[in-house]
């Protein structure tokens, strides 16, 4: 699911993102990252996978082995289509109005989805919903606290510091809580590299000016162009920060 957030510069269209929405976001080394985590996670009997907000299918398509069938669903026309140009079946859905059938899927999958999730009440109901279509013994595999991990202790980390979002809607506390009272309990976890995805001072301007950073930061008491300006002042303007590792969690359906 693809939802549109107001953000801190102009508005994200991801129907208009789609065509370049990889290479801006680590392309295929990530991808494959994130595919290998969900895959590590994954039951070895599971048949069938709902990757919600599947996007432009480049994580979606990477989720293969002997019969497993995996499908998308995406509320984007542009990365709906996008993600069908790669091979995959894809529904255009809300992720919390899935036209599945309840306990019906071996697994789903929420790849960096639920912290662009900011309006109130939208995570557990997407939770929830996940809860509904999965089989008794099914796994909901969620990706967690995803911008925490991006920056940490490097100086763009110190000029976002006063303007992070105080309350993200990944916070792994809190996707847990969601989780249990949908019927889902923790049963594992997995880590792996953003690839390609080190910030520099410069592209994190350009970022907080495009939108991008919508769900991670809330200037106070300044402007995202005098924000993005204190970016611009940093040294090595063109050199990337280290890498995020991402955090992924399994949680299964009692």
């Amino acid at each position: 699911m693809t939802t549109h957030i107001p953000s801190v510069g102009t508005l994200l269209d991801y129907d208009a993102e789609a065509e370049a929405y990889d290479a801006t976001r680590g392309g295929t080394p990530r991808a494959e990252a994130a595919a290998a985590a969900v895959l590590g996670l994954l039951p070895a009997d599971a048949g069938t996978l709902l990757d919600l907000g599947c996007g432009t299918g480049i994580v979606t398509s990477r989720l293969r082995r002997p019969a497993l069938r995996v499908l998308g669903a995406d509320a984007s026309h542009g990365m709906a289509a996008t993600a069908l140009r790669r091979g995959v079946p894809v529904a255009l859905a809300d992720a919390a109005r899935l036209p599945v059938r309840s306990q019906s899927l071996d697994a789903v999958s929420a790849v960096w989805l639920l912290h662009l999730l900011r309006e109130p009440g939208l995570v557990p109901a997407v939770i929830a919903e996940a809860a509904r279509v999965l089989r008794p013994g099914g796994v909901l595999l969620a990706t967690v606290d995803k911008d925490s991990a991006h920056d940490v202790g490097s100086d763009i980390d110190a000029v976002f510091a006063a303007h992070l979002t105080p309350t993200p809607a990944d916070a792994s506390g809190e996707v847990e809580a969601y989780a249990a009272r949908a019927g889902l309990l923790p049963v594992g976890e997995a880590r792996f590299t953003g690839h390609g995805q080190g910030r520099t001072p410069r592209g994190s301007a350009e970022a907080l000016l495009a939108g991008r950073y919508a769900s991670r930061i809330v200037p106070r008491g300044i402007t995202a162009q005098e924000l993005a300006a204190r970016l611009e002042l940093l040294p090595d303007q063109d050199v990337p920060r280290a890498e995020p590792t991402y955090r992924i969690r399994s949680f299964v359906r009692v």
